[in-house]
């Protein structure tokens, strides 16, 4: 009979753990790919510089971002593809914007330190599935 260590143990346990937060992580992202086809937007890993595009997904984060001479509203959209940084110049909160929630936007997609950036989208709130 074998017997495993205590180590080999909490190994194994964190390993399983590990399995678990990446499935569902992987789930997430496959269900957000979907709503993004199901609505006829764009993938933000498919967006082109210097063109316009809607783009939909959930936002992760949402920051005042701190400047000296306009304040800036910035938020993070995930879509399962990757993010896109979402700013609204001169504001410090928008209605309805907030982590957790569905939106479906319309900008001119520009790059910005390597980052996909939309400034001042136009934009939707959307509910979730099954909302």
């Amino acid at each position: 009979m074998s017997r495993r260590t205590p180590t080999a143990h909490r190994n194994g346990v964190r390993s399983a753990l590990r399995g678990m937060i990446a499935s569902r992580n992987e789930i997430e992202a496959a269900e957000e790919r979907l709503e993004t086809r199901k609505s006829g937007c764009t993938a933000v890993a498919e967006l082109a510089p210097r063109k316009r595009a809607q783009v939909s997904g959930v936002l992760r984060s949402v920051r005042l971002r701190p400047t000296t001479e306009v304040p800036a509203l910035e938020a993070e959209l995930y879509d399962g593809s990757g993010s896109l940084r979402v700013v609204f110049l001169g504001r410090r909160e928008v209605a309805g914007i907030e982590p957790g929630r569905r939106l479906r936007l319309e900008g001119l997609v520009c790059y910005q330190s390597g980052h996909a950036t939309v400034y001042n989208p136009r934009y939707e709130l959307v509910p979730r599935p099954g909302e």
